[in-house]
């Protein structure tokens, strides 16, 4: 293998907008994510209703409704 191309690998920390945090290693030190597991409809099983960037106001604008 060549030396000197691989990426390194950091500690980070993966916040979460619900308050979760998960601690793994990657080549990034930190990010952050909108839903993860534990707030995401699929896994919670309740309904909510997630608009991700607005893409409903968007539509309607559109279309006029």
């Amino acid at each position: 293998m060549k030396k000197d191309i691989h990426p390194e690998y950091k500690d980070t920390v993966i916040v979460c907008a619900c308050g979760a945090e998960y601690h793994t290693r990657s080549t990034k030190e930190n990010l952050h994510v909108e839903i993860c597991s534990k707030c995401h409809p699929f896994y919670t099983g309740k309904q909510k209703f997630v608009d991700a960037g607005g893409r409903v106001d968007k539509f309607n604008k559109k279309f006029g409704r």
